[in-house]
């Protein structure tokens, strides 16, 4: 109890610090998840119409998602150097994963006989696409989107580390000079930035798929 009550005190008499951080932490995670979801849903898109890179695509995605990420973060600050641009590449490439592969397997999984009548009613590939393939792997796509959010959102406090800033900040500060209630609110505001957005981000797939599939269910 006396802990909880040392985090309050310290997060009251650094409330500048700290919503500084959240500032930065939010602002990394956007730009991170902008450039994600642009990349990722247009890559998920081309391989669906370009099947016979579908599974390079893939297994390349797969192999960045094993590298350990201070691995990749170390890797990169030798070509771009430490601050965002390293912590943005390497968030990107993290992401990416789950937003192509869901874009893909939505898409692939949106029923042939719908398909065929799209096509059979003249529904041009740029129709088919946008009003009936898009809109009906909506809801798996959005899940990929959840997860990459959250995932993004939790990676980010790695970024600090290269000079990103972020509340991964509070945490290295903490760990570095033996702070543990700088340590552990610094990893609680990060917990409670990507539970917030999960939630958030549960109740819009939750209307989408009603609105869709007519089930708040995954199927």
């Amino acid at each position: 109890m006396a802990f909880i009550v040392r985090m309050g005190r310290l997060l009251v008499d650094r409330k500048e610090f700290f919503i500084k951080l959240v500032g930065e932490h939010i602002a990394l995670s956007l730009i991170a998840i902008a450039w994600i979801t642009v990349i990722g849903i247009s890559l998920g898109i081309y391989i669906t119409r370009n099947k016979k890179i579908a599974n390079l695509v893939l297994a390349m995605t797969n192999v960045l998602y094993t590298i350990p990420s201070i691995a990749l973060f170390g890797f990169l600050v030798s070509f771009t150097g430490i601050g965002n641009t390293s912590a943005l590449i390497a968030l990107t490439a993290y992401g990416i994963l789950p937003i192509i592969r869901n874009t893909y397997v939505g898409i692939e999984e949106v029923d042939p006989q719908i398909v065929e009548a799209a096509i059979g009613m003249g529904s041009t590939d740029r129709q088919l696409l946008w009003k009936v393939q898009i809109p009906i792997a909506l809801p798996v796509i959005l899940a990929g989107f959840r997860t990459m959010v959250v995932m993004t959102i939790a990676l980010a406090g790695i970024a600090s580390f290269i000079g990103a800033g972020g509340l991964g900040v509070a945490i290295w500060r903490g760990i570095t000079t033996n702070f543990t209630e700088m340590t552990v609110l610094g990893s609680l505001l990060v917990a409670l930035l990507a539970m917030g957005s999960d939630l958030t981000l549960g109740l819009v797939e939750r209307l989408i798929r009603k609105r869709v599939l007519g089930t708040e269910k995954g199927v």
